[in-house]
């Protein structure tokens, strides 16, 4: 599941709502970072989603149906997993990230085709959807990426590919006035929240402030901030 989402208006504001099942997550922020980890069985918590404080920010909703052309070949293919990590802990930059993604194929894990929604300070946004391609857009007013390749679209239906989270989110942003805010983006995330797969992380960056905003289980009034 996961919706993900940026509006470049007077602000750059970026939405995530991460929707996973019987999987332990955490929420850990630092003078670094605003880092929403999983625990993995063998390599333990994993940062995968959240804020730096350079100005990315670092979503990877699962494609749905599962691509095979994403699964790993020689072995040598970059992972999209470890790129997304890499520019969540500022180990490489969005335009690093963006030359690795376009010189050769990116893989995900066998089965599973996970996406890079990726956002910079400038507000500029990296999507990377291995087996099928990246698209790079500078500084779009705003963009969406839920659980569907955006190279097929509602081509491949699918219980879990958010097309109503899609069509209600981009609605939602189509409309928003230029002083879209913290505030209605967490209005974006409610609209499409889910319960079946539950939404258990609601995160917004402002990015123009430097402040990462968070709540947890669906608790709207119960938000918690980070400045860097």
């Amino acid at each position: 599941m996961c919706t993900s989402f940026i509006s470049n208006r007077n602000k750059t504001i970026v939405g995530w709502n991460l929707d996973i099942l019987n999987m332990e997550y955490r929420v850990r922020p630092d003078e670094n970072g605003v880092y929403i980890e999983v625990n993995d069985a063998v390599e333990g918590w994993m940062p995968l989603f959240g804020a730096n404080s350079r100005g990315d920010f670092v979503g990877m909703p699962t494609c749905w149906p599962a691509d095979t052309r994403s699964n790993p070949v020689t072995g040598a293919e970059p992972n999209v997993i470890m790129l997304d990590i890499d520019l969540l802990l500022q180990k490489k930059t969005l335009s690093e990230v963006r030359a690795i993604a376009e010189s050769g194929p990116v893989c995900s894990v066998p089965g599973h085709t996970f996406m890079g929604s990726l956002t910079d300070a400038e507000g500029n946004v990296q999507q990377i959807i291995p087996g099928q391609g990246n698209l790079y857009f500078e500084k779009p007013e705003y963009k969406v990426l839920t659980n569907f390749s955006p190279f097929k679209m509602d081509s491949e239906t699918h219980p879990w590919m958010g097309w109503d989270r899609y069509q209600t989110a981009t609605k939602m942003l189509a409309e928003a006035a230029d002083d879209f805010d913290v505030k209605n983006a967490f209005e974006v995330l409610r609209a499409v929240a889910q319960q079946v797969c539950p939404t258990v992380v609601s995160m917004v960056y402002d990015v123009t402030e430097r402040t990462v905003y968070w709540c947890e289980q669906q608790q709207w009034d119960a938000v918690n901030s980070r400045k860097f």
